[in-house]
């Protein structure tokens, strides 16, 4: 399966509406801290906007909101695991990303066929305080050796100038979130990225 080099994650529609124009095919929604029935608004008009503009969008964490709005893809931390209607979401026919940060993680997801694997942070990360330190590139080439085939997505701390390196360590896709969004140009950034990735 092929999916874009590139994978900016963000947190709500305006960010999409602004970075979708500029060339995004695959992004991530990841909305914390909001009520359902507002999530319900959101993800259908995030995943037209991306049909829109002939992106992949993958939802993060709301799998039943995903389900509902007919969405392609859904991504999943350890903790939604727990809560996670798994069988519910193949039924759907979701294609399902899994985050992992050690070997039991990687074992947990490699368990479920995911349709990719994302190793972070792979440099420490100001997104979200994390009990794991950096993995560094040894451990993405680590984990690449063992998913084989199944797509590798590099995250945390990630830069336009870190992403060869994330990719010579064998990711297929590099995961980006700060880099853009707390950058004094977004769209020059997301321009650079687009740059480093094509």
């Amino acid at each position: 399966m092929s999916l874009d080099r590139f994978y900016p994650i963000f947190d709500g529609l305006p960010w999409l509406e602004r970075m979708l124009p500029l060339g995004v095919k695959l992004v991530q929604l990841r909305i914390k801290d909001t009520p359902e029935d507002a999530l319900r608004r959101i993800v259908p008009q995030a995943l037209a906007l991306c049909r829109a503009h002939g992106a992949t969008l993958v939802v993060n964490d709301h799998w039943r909101v995903a389900i509902d709005a007919g969405c392609d893809w859904l991504h999943l931390g350890q903790e939604d695991l727990d809560e996670a209607d798994l069988p519910a979401i193949r039924r759907a026919g979701l294609k399902l990303g899994v985050s992992t940060h050690d070997e039991a993680e990687l074992e947990r997801a490699l368990a479920l066929s995911p349709d990719y694997v994302a190793l972070g942070p792979v440099y420490p990360t100001i997104l979200k305080k994390m009990k794991w330190e950096r993995q560094g590139l040894e451990r993405v080439t680590e984990w690449k050796a063992r998913i084989g085939d199944l797509p590798l997505v590099a995250i945390g701390g990630m830069s336009v100038e870190r992403a060869a390196g994330a990719f010579a360590a064998g990711a297929d896709v590099v995961s980006a979130v700060t880099d853009i969004t707390l950058n004094a140009d977004p769209e020059a950034r997301l321009r650079a990225w687009i740059g480093a990735t094509r």
